[in-house]
């Protein structure tokens, strides 16, 4: 916990978790006051989680959660109601407290001077400049003048942020580039399968932000509000404003576990789970573990999903361990499908089909998990079937594995860099912007027709890269991207299919057949997915070593 004080009975703080409160009561807190809407973060626990903790320890817990960089003035009037109506001293909190800070701030302009404001919050560590400007601007941001300004900026320091912002390194070093994440913790996320599966720890999956973040780099530790690509501008939490020669768009997606009813209420007990999320990956397992027999459901939300052999490789790592226990006999394996097919490349399927076969599970194809009642241990799907009616079906289980639903995050889908569906619009081979030349996008945030893997961004970064390098010297784009994406498909501890394939399912194999079919299960790939991705992500993606990442040229026809 990092506590920071602003007044006597205000008090704000980054995330909690449950198992702070105890703490929290001890020092005095009355009141728990939740800003961060729920879903927002993988490793983020729900309200109803903090709520219960809080309950428990006899402190009231309120929820007025507020949108990243979006508070509002009905936000700010929530807050001040709430405040009236609760015992203090009070602990508000948000992802990193600075909307928390952003809120009683606005709340305070009307009855303290400015100076006291900023002065309260500056020593709890909290730059509200950009809140002071906006209240004497008459709630406006102005972007004719920035905070700070840079040749390259780049939204996001997951996988594709990290990576692009290394490869620019590597091929102009002087460049002034600065990355924008309110995160402390980066996570190498294809890895949570594995730690379902119980083959990783989830500790490996983790490293600190700021040992990743590429030499010469500035990391700017905030959330963005909202982008004004007319003025080069990007507005942070709190309203500060960065300026920008050329941007990157890759803050990834989001989770919207909120879309499932019930859904929030129930993750991480009542054996309901979910290798999506960093906290949840580990329960998993342990349910696997425990379960010795009745119904595990696994579920997959329509297209587009982060990964979208995810849902079944738990499936199928789930199975084997109970074929392996000998309990599969007493298990009933369902996956329950939103889409028509089992995987989208027929090439894959037929390896696929026979694990399916081996574990005897059934595939329930158009059925979208849309309620869950976790005491009750029961889902609702709607089913969808072609030329038939929809309707809805109950199922009980014993154990459940959630793939939630995933869209842009909110401050990407109201900007005016998305599409029609919220993701922002480029240019599927250059992934430049459709609308604003000096504005590039990567990752699983932008609306090209690939899978949205870290292969893909592993493959993207350099593109991105070449691409802006051209375009400072003045040239036209040079590299294009081909769609390639890899999906590592855990068949069996000890065996994956190796899905790899571009644009229009054409396949992508990075190995001669005779060393390693990815059509077919085989040991080469589990090794190459244990083994050596992770240090060619940790020690080569992240670090501009563009291993197997080399992007096509673009041919230029001759005059």
């Amino acid at each position: 916990m990092n506590i920071k004080r602003l007044t006597d009975q205000v008090s704000v703080s980054p995330q909690i978790v449950a198992d702070d409160i105890a703490e929290i009561a001890a020092q005095g807190f009355r009141t728990i006051l939740c800003n961060r809407p729920d879903g927002e973060g993988g490793d983020q626990p729900s309200f109803e989680e903090i709520e219960a903790a809080a309950k428990a320890a006899g402190i009231e817990a309120r929820y007025v959660p507020v949108q990243s960089g979006m508070v509002r003035d009905e936000d700010v009037a929530a807050f001040g109601a709430v405040l009236e109506e609760i015992q203090r001293p009070v602990l508000a909190y948000c992802r990193t407290g600075t909307r928390s800070a952003t809120l009683w701030s606005f709340h305070q302009s009307k009855s303290r001077p400015m100076a006291e404001i900023l002065a309260a919050t500056k020593a709890a560590g909290y730059d509200m400049n950009g809140v002071a400007r906006r209240i004497s601007n008459g709630g406006k941001t102005p972007t004719d003048t920035g905070d700070a300004h840079f040749e390259v900026v780049i939204v996001g320091a997951g996988a594709g942020g990290i990576a692009v912002a290394a490869s620019l390194k590597a091929r102009q070093s002087g460049l002034n580039i600065a990355v924008i994440d309110p995160a402390d913790i980066h996570y190498y996320q294809p890895g949570w399968t594995m730690v379902g599966g119980g083959v990783f720890e989830a500790q490996t999956t983790a490293k600190t932000m700021g040992s990743l973040i590429p030499k010469g780099v500035h990391w700017i530790k905030s959330a963005v509000a909202a982008f004004e690509p007319e003025n080069n501008a990007v507005i942070l939490d709190g309203c500060r404003v960065v300026k920008y020669d050329r941007l990157v768009v890759c803050p990834g997606l989001k989770l919207d576990w909120a879309a499932v009813e019930g859904l929030e209420e129930t993750l991480g007990r009542n054996g309901v789970t979910s290798n999506y999320r960093y906290d949840l990956a580990p329960y998993t397992w342990q349910l696997v573990q425990e379960l010795q027999e009745g119904r595990a459901l696994f579920t997959q939300p329509p297209m587009p999903i982060k990964c979208a052999g995810a849902p079944q490789k738990a499936m199928y790592l789930s199975g084997d361990a109970w074929h392996r226990n000998g309990r599969l006999k007493h298990i009933d394996l369902q996956f329950m499908n939103a889409g028509g097919v089992l995987f989208g490349v027929k090439d894959y399927v037929p390896a696929l089909s026979q694990y399916v076969e081996k574990y005897d599970a059934t595939l329930n194809f158009f059925h979208n998990l849309v309620a869950v009642d976790g005491a009750a241990k029961t889902a609702t799907f709607k089913v969808a079937q072609p030329d038939t009616d929809p309707a809805e079906v109950t199922v009980d289980f014993d154990m459940m594995h959630v793939c939630p639903p995933q869209v842009a995050p909110d401050f990407i889908r109201v900007s005016p860099l998305a599409d029609a569906a919220g993701w922002v619009d480029v240019d599927q081979a250059t992934l430049r912007h459709t609308a604003y030349d000096n504005i590039w996008s990567l990752g699983d945030v932008m609306n090209a027709p690939n899978a949205k893997t870290a292969a893909a961004a592993r493959k993207q970064a350099p593109t991105v890269a070449d691409n802006i390098v051209a375009d400072i010297a003045g040239r036209s784009p040079t590299s294009a991207y081909d769609g390639y994406g890899s999906c590592p498909l855990t068949v069996e501890r000890g065996k994956i299919v190796l899905a790899e394939f571009g644009y229009g399912g054409v396949l992508k194999p990075s190995f001669p057949t005779f060393l390693l079919d990815g059509t077919k299960p085989s040991r080469a790939a589990w090794f190459l997915k244990e083994t050596m991705l992770p240090p060619i992500y940790w020690k080569a993606m992240l670090k501009g070593k563009e291993w197997l990442a080399k992007p096509e040229k673009i041919k230029v026809a001759p005059n």
